[in-house]
């Protein structure tokens, strides 16, 4: 970083550079120095932050006609605090963020008087001191930039990226004009409609812009600032072992159905590692509260929202440790790992594809036969037409769908000619009580249909969800 000494030669360099006559005539006007700066295009972001912290530059006693105060770091604050970085610095550190960020990215909204003032000014200058139709200055965006970030990223630890999507972590700075610069941004608008060209003197056109930029400084602009933190995504697969674990917290009248759910054991341990405000829990498909989840377990992803921390490799396996560890052993996860945003893409563009394998435990009224077992085995991807079954009617649309059972597989069970184990695999989204029991006639073929019985799932287990291009 330059010295003080450095960065004061080199600021005294700048001003020897300027035209004096134009810049008495903008000091004059009651610009600020950072504003005098940006008129000239003069881009050297050493300059800005050093007279940001030299009031030497520029006098503070007076508000700029040009960008409000916005670059003498003056606003409304009612402990007269204008060290905006230091702000900026504290409000991180007392939400909880940590602060050695590898990026972060910087927003900041001001008022469009400031634009319109740019404009009139733009049109005095060129109209006085004969400068170019296409001449245009820095942005006030940008000067404001060149001041503030130097003090901010050596506080907050970490570079400003200038791509807003490549940074995780985002602070917003917000300044609004007063309610009387906007009336005198207003009342210049409309006058501005019925003066189309000039029709006055070259002398009357530049006092009238000159009496414009006066009147709207009146005083400084509100302030706000907030930061936030873009949602971090944890991809895994999940076992579930009990049949009284709902996949999604599950409330009526007030009372819980099920002893858990997979959402809440999962979603608040990585709530609380990340100190977030919040999550949301995603998963391939989803299982009745009374089927298991086994094998391999069920891809899922849980979106956490502006989370305080970001945790390590490490840490994410010690989330993981923690859920496979508690006492009642309901639910445990595999492969945890922090995926980004493209772990949604990949879990939607896997779901439309994916394979579910079933382990069905049935009943069916008649003793079963050896044909029965090889004729629904002979049977390969099996067309089934099934209307939306009777249980979930009061929440889906009646529809009409047609899915593929890939394949089946009976298994009698010893001393028992009524009971079977099916195994099956299934396309996504295939409803596996009502293909074994028919739904009254809602799904068709089903196996009791098949069989010429009545056919009931007595338990149900996922066995296996293929999906090719997430966490296997």
């Amino acid at each position: 970083m330059e010295s003080s000494e450095q960065q004061q030669k080199e600021l005294e360099e700048v001003i020897k550079s300027l035209p004096s006559d134009v810049v008495n005539d903008l000091l004059s006007l009651g610009l600020c120095v950072r504003c005098i700066f940006r008129v000239f295009r003069v881009e050297a972001s050493s300059v800005y932050a050093f007279t940001s912290l030299s009031p030497t530059y520029g006098d503070n006693n007076k508000l700029c006609t040009l960008c409000l105060g916005i670059l003498q770091f003056r606003f409304h604050d009612d402990n007269n605090n204008t060290n905006v970085p230091l702000l900026i610095s504290d409000m991180v550190k007392r939400q909880g963020y940590h602060s050695h960020h590898d990026s972060f990215s910087l927003e900041i909204i001001i008022p469009s008087i400031i634009l319109n003032n740019d404009n009139t000014l733009r049109q005095y200058i060129k109209i006085k001191y004969g400068f170019k139709d296409n001449t245009t200055f820095i942005s006030a965006k940008d000067a404001f930039n060149f001041s503030l970030l130097p003090p901010l990223q050596t506080l907050l630890g970490g570079r400003c990226n200038s791509n807003q999507q490549d940074a995780s972590f985002h602070i917003r700075l917000t300044y609004t004009a007063s309610k009387d610069d906007n009336n005198n941004n207003n009342k210049r608008r409309k006058t501005d409609e019925h003066n189309t060209t000039f029709t006055t003197s070259l002398q009357d056109q530049s006092s009238h812009c000159c009496k414009f930029l006066l009147e709207t400084a009146n005083q400084p602009c509100h302030f706000t600032y907030s930061c936030y933190r873009t949602p971090l995504y944890f991809g895994g697969r999940y076992l579930k072992y009990s049949r009284n674990v709902s996949q999604s917290r599950w409330i009526i009248d007030d009372e819980r159905m099920g002893e858990a759910s997979v959402e809440e054991i999962i979603g608040e341990n990585i709530l609380q590692a990340c100190q977030a405000d919040s999550f949301k829990f995603h998963a391939a498909g989803r299982e009745d509260i009374d089927v298991r989840m086994l094998g391999p377990g069920r891809p899922f992803l849980v979106e956490v929202k502006n989370a305080r921390q970001v945790p390590s490799e490490l840490s994410v396996k010690d989330i993981e440790k923690k859920i496979n560890t508690t006492e009642n052993k309901l639910v445990r996860v595999k492969n945890m790992k922090l995926v980004g945003s493209q772990g949604w893409d990949l879990m939607r563009e896997g779901e439309a594809e994916k394979q579910k394998q079933y382990a069905a435990l049935v009943w069916i009224s008649r003793p079963l036969k050896d044909e029965d077992l090889q004729h629904v085995t002979s049977l390969k991807d099996l067309k089934v037409m099934q209307k939306t079954p009777i249980r979930v009617l009061h929440r889906r649309s009646p529809l009409e769908r047609e899915k593929i059972i890939h394949w089946m597989k009976l298994e009698t069970i010893a001393g028992s000619s009524q009971y079977f184990l099916l195994h099956l695999c299934t396309q996504a989204g295939t409803y596996i009580k009502e293909f074994v029991h028919g739904d009254l006639g809602r799904t068709h073929p089903s196996i009791g249909s098949m069989l010429g019985c009545r056919a009931e799932i007595l338990q149900l287990d996922v066995t296996d969800i293929k999906m090719e291009c997430f966490l296997t």
